[in-house]
C-alpha cells in the first residue's frame, strides 16, 4: 500500500534551489502540486524517508515538513523547536 504525503518546504536565501527541490519531491511517486510550496504525492516512500531524499538537496537553513496522512506520521529537518515540540505534544491527542 502506499503512503499519502504532504510535503511542504520553505526556501530560504541565499541559494534557493527551487528545482532541485521539485525534481526530488517529484521522484517520490505520483504528484500532485497543491499549493506553491505544498505537494501532495501517493509514495512508497514512509514521511521520514521522504525528508531523507528532499533535504539531500536542500540548505541546512531551508524548512521542510512532510506529513503521511496514510499511517499519522510526520518527519521534518529544521522546524523551530517551539514549532517541532508543539507538533510532538499535540500529534496524538
Amino acid at each position: 500500500m502506499a503512503n499519502n504525503l504532504f510535503v511542504s518546504y520553505d526556501l530560504i536565501n541565499p541559494g534557493q534551489k527551487y528545482e532541485a527541490v521539485i525534481a526530488e519531491i517529484k521522484k517520490l511517486g505520483s504528484w500532485a502540486k497543491v499549493h506553491y510550496s505544498l505537494w501532495y504525492v501517493n509514495s512508497s516512500y514512509s514521511a521520514s524517508d521522504a525528508v531523507s531524499k528532499v533535504w539531500a538537496v536542500m540548505d541546512s537553513n531551508d524548512k521542510l515538513l512532510v506529513v503521511d496522512a496514510t499511517n499519522g506520521a510526520a518527519a521534518w529537518q529544521n522546524l523551530s523547536d517551539e514549532v517541532a515540540n508543539h507538533i510532538k505534544d499535540q500529534w496524538t491527542k
